[in-house]
């Protein structure tokens, strides 16, 4: 029997970097809250207390974070006559699981969007033509500017204690930082860790080349910080754990070291934990929200009636709740008609490993997600003239290793065996001597590139997977090729002893094995109108006012950065909007 539970002001679906800044802008007005969580709660302690965290059989290989795909999982096929099939293993990207989500095993590395990116249909139409861009190419324009959003950008940095370097300080160029950003409003609130030897070789190679590396903006706090809100974060000690675990020593940036310690306690917040939403219940006439149905840790189905729905689950898991709710229309790439599972877009990496002789000494093991790594930012966006190359959207060059740790990151010399006698001996030559630089690509919205509901196979509790139809286009292909030529003319500017390129070659399928990126985007995308989008600019569902759907899931298009700068940005827009007007009167707020 399905139990019914007091109703609440407002719920909030996923209790990651969204759920976080959305449970203390709503308790923080007085709205009785109740978080839903579906994986179990965490902190810093005990959780992820030393020695144990830096576990790297249990958290970066049999990923003791991460989301059991027993339980849930996707479909994934390359094409639309494809029959999709599940993703058994993990590979290509992971899903975060438990209190802080995503935000507990991220890296760091943490970015503001480029203007350009924000507009980039209309700034690649009115520069190369309208001609440039593909027909099947959905590509559209934030409905909000990067102006808008440098107020919350701004915030969202200090909130995490970033680290680096302004280039673009009120309109003033600065030395040292990224030429190509955006104005920026402030400094970064601390200073920017000194680059790890790899990275630093990296850097000197491409100032050769006339290039513009700069510091990693990043999460990982190289000094004692306190936040806005009281939190205090310490040092990183740069101990190479950082993507795929949780941070020990309180310096990376994630919900439980910047904002949920301030939440602890509060009498208008409840935090359920193990509890897996099913769906967003709607009233008769499918334009309001009456709460959300959920499956409790016993295995006991809830109804939690609630005013206003927060969906601040990962980019699949929001999207996956709204067609299981009827929110919205579903998106047919037949018709080009429908909004919801739209614009599914993922990154393409390139890679370059350079290893040197054993007189220079890189030890990779002294690394962290973002901080001590420098960046190339001359190729991403609209840095450079796209005219001749044929395609749209870049990336971001990134020197330096995050880590050296003896499972998962051991680059060795091309043609190395894979094991055996001559496996070992590459890797007691090499280890310490070698470093990496990875190229990380944008990728576009695509007319049959999205997310439906599988027709064949279910979840745990008898619901459908969420089935993804996705692989690279031509210019995605075109894009790699770039990069790489760009790798490899770095790669030899440091002339290592021998060094390898690895990219994507035109007409190799997208291949769900190897881990690129976990930034995946699109399906619940943001525009200026019902038709083009789900959510407007503040995040707020058209169809449904008082659902709001926050994350990547709202990127039309995919970046060469990582997201959670933006994310953050655009929360805390949305956030400012909803306590200045829509909790005084609830209603659209944006006109239809």
């Amino acid at each position: 029997m399905t139990r019914r539970l007091k109703p609440v002001d407002a719920v909030i679906v996923g209790y990651g970097w969204t759920g976080a800044i959305m449970a203390k802008t709503l308790s923080d007005a007085g709205l009785n809250v109740v978080a839903l969580e579906r994986g179990p709660a965490r902190d810093t302690s005990p959780d992820f207390e030393y020695p144990r965290i830096i576990d790297e059989l249990r958290h970066g290989v049999r990923g003791d974070l991460w989301q059991r795909l027993a339980t849930e999982t996707v479909t994934i096929r390359h094409r639309m006559e494809h029959v999709a099939v599940p993703y058994r293993q993990y590979g290509s990207f992971i899903l975060g699981n438990g209190v802080g989500g995503a935000g507990v095993h991220w890296n760091g590395q943490l970015f503001r969007a480029d203007p350009v990116d924000m507009q980039i249909r209309s700034h690649y139409s009115g520069r190369y033509g309208r001609s440039f861009i593909p027909d099947d190419m959905n590509i559209q324009d934030y409905p909000v500017s990067y102006t808008e959003l440098e107020p919350y950008f701004d915030h969202f940095e200090k909130v995490c204690a970033a680290s680096g370097s302004a280039g673009n300080l009120r309109g003033t160029l600065h030395a040292g930082g990224n030429p190509f950003e955006g104005i920026r409003s402030n400094a970064y609130p601390t200073p920017p860790m000194p680059a790890i030897e790899g990275a630093r070789r990296v850097a000197e190679a491409a100032k050769g080349l006339g290039y513009h590396p700069f510091p990693m903006p990043n999460a990982n706090t190289p000094v004692p910080y306190t936040n806005p809100y009281g939190v205090r974060l310490g040092p990183c000690n740069l101990c190479g754990f950082c993507d795929l675990f949780g941070c020990f020593l309180y310096s990376k940036a994630s919900p439980q070291t910047t904002i949920l310690p301030i939440l602890t306690g509060r009498s208008n917040l409840e935090v359920r934990t193990d509890s897996m939403v099913t769906r967003v219940l709607l009233d008769s006439d499918r334009r309001r929200a009456t709460g959300v149905v959920y499956i409790d840790k016993d295995g006991q189905e809830c109804v939690q009636p609630a005013e206003l729905v927060m969906l601040c689950a990962f980019q699949l898991h929001n999207v996956r709740l709204l067609l299981l709710s009827g929110i919205g229309t579903p998106y047919d790439p037949t018709t080009g008609r429908g909004t919801v599972g739209k614009n599914f877009a993922y990154q393409i990496c390139s890679g370059a490993t350079m290893t040197f002789n054993e007189g220079v000494h890189i030890n990779p093991f002294i690394g962290a997600g973002g901080a001590g790594q420098i960046v190339i930012d001359d190729f991403n966006s609209d840095h450079f003239d796209h005219a001749e190359h044929g395609f749209v959207g870049g990336s971001a060059i990134f020197g330096g290793a995050t880590g050296g740790r003896p499972i998962k990151q051991m680059p060795l010399p091309p043609g190395t065996p894979r094991w055996g006698e001559k496996w070992k001996e590459a890797v007691r030559r090499s280890y310490r001597h070698t470093t990496t630089a990875t190229a990380i690509g944008s990728v576009m919205g695509y007319r049959d590139r999205y997310l439906d509901l599988d027709p064949t196979y279910k979840d745990a509790f008898g619901q459908p997977l969420l089935r993804m139809t996705f692989d690279w286009h031509e210019n995605e292909y075109r894009m790699a090729a770039f990069c790489a030529d760009k790798l490899d003319e770095i790669a030899r500017a440091m002339n290592p002893e021998s060094y390898g390129v690895s990219s994507i070659k035109a007409g190799t399928t997208y291949d769900t094995r190897k881990y690129q990126t976990t930034h995946l985007t699109g399906g619940a995308i943001m525009g200026s109108d019902p038709t083009n989008s789900v959510v407007n600019r503040y995040s707020q569902c058209w169809d449904v006012p008082n659902v709001f759907v926050y994350g990547s899931s709202s990127f039309p298009q995919n970046l060469g950065y990582n997201p959670t700068g933006l994310i953050g940005a655009l929360t805390y827009f949305s956030a400012a909007r909803l306590r200045a007007n829509y909790l005084a009167s609830p209603s659209r707020l944006v006109d239809a």
